[in-house]
């Protein structure tokens, strides 16, 4: 118990712009009120608990603008590679790497997902724990779920399972930060996926991946363990020629549909692994350089990363990433 009072005390550096804001207080918000409603019937959790809780909870105008907010441009490969593969990004990686070395070769040996794959996303992610998200996330997903449209649905589903977290851990839900997305912690898991995924990998009896980057590093081994993940295979394989690139009209989207090798084949592409099996699934892929462009064959492990986050480029960067810290 005292463990986790201190893990959410630690999580809580409350922005002065959350202090000053409206909130879902039932009484003045009948969709709120009925959520506590189903909450209560449904979920079996406490009337008075939950209306004291949104009572709290501030309506968030800042991330209603951030989910709303249009991209002014989107990156090409060579500019979004600048952000993520840094000397200090590597040098952060590799102290990382050193200072959990005995967690990340458990994960490892129990996961089969390499360390270096693993320091990868939590470097992307968070800079390996320095930057876990500035928003409590009780007021994130329930300025979304209430007071966004277009994906109320989903959020509303995180909020539910983000009330289930923290009254199976007994945690206060007035006090986790995270994304404006409600994303937590090291690995910056939604709540479903903290629910299916974050594992207790030191041992005492709490997932904390908020402070905790050994449980972190399981939680995030065990994700991709459960993607699909393959041992010992490669991320991507690369392209000798491509032939006619008019076949592959999803070459340079990005996008993550798979075909077979053999259809790759057949549309023009050379694989530099002749001995690439046809059944195969391969996502064909051009990624734009400074001057000219280059091309990659997504394999099953560069599909799995994509589960992650559905980005090619942020595909390539933690492989990219994680090939630094290898070396």
């Amino acid at each position: 118990m005292v463990l986790r009072i201190l893990v959410l005390v630690l999580c809580c550096l409350l922005p002065l712009s959350q202090l000053f804001a409206s909130t879902y207080d039932p009484t003045k918000r009948q969709d709120v009120s009925d959520f506590i409603d189903e909450m209560v019937n449904d979920k079996k959790m406490d009337r008075t608990h939950l209306e004291n809780l949104f009572k709290e909870t501030n309506k968030r105008d800042d991330i209603l603008e951030l989910i709303a907010r249009p991209a002014e441009r989107v990156l090409v490969w060579h500019e979004y590679r600048k952000i993520f593969i840094t000397q200090l990004r590597i040098d952060g990686g590799k102290k990382f790497l050193t200072q959990y070395a005995d967690a990340l070769q458990r994960a490892e040996q129990k996961y089969g997902v390499p360390a270096e794959i693993i320091t990868a996303i939590i470097g992307v992610e968070t800079y390996y724990g320095g930057n876990k998200g500035r928003h409590r996330v009780i007021d994130a997903l329930a300025t979304l779920s209430f007071d966004y449209p277009p994906r109320a649905k989903f959020f509303r589903s995180q909020l539910v399972e983000f009330l289930n977290l923290t009254k199976k851990e007994n945690l206060n839900p007035r006090l986790p930060m995270g994304s404006y997305a409600g994303a937590m912690g090291y690995p910056q898991f939604i709540p479903t996926s903290y629910r299916d995924f974050a594992v207790d990998f030191d041992g005492d009896d709490f997932a904390d991946i908020w402070t905790n980057p050994v449980d972190a590093i399981g939680s995030v081994a065990n994700y991709f363990a459960a993607h699909g993940w393959k041992k010992g295979q490669p991320v991507v394989e690369k392209i000798q020629t491509l032939k006619n690139t008019e076949k592959l009209p999803e070459l340079r989207l990005n996008r993550f549909n798979r075909i077979s090798m053999a259809d790759a084949k057949a549309a023009g592409v050379v694989p530099v692994n002749s001995k690439l099996a046809n059944e195969l699934k391969t996502i064909p892929m051009a990624f734009a350089l400074e001057e000219g462009e280059f091309y990659l064959l997504g394999m099953q492990n560069f599909y799995t990363i994509t589960r992650y986050n559905h980005s090619r480029m942020y595909a390539l960067a933690v492989h990219e990433l994680a090939e630094a810290l290898r070396k």
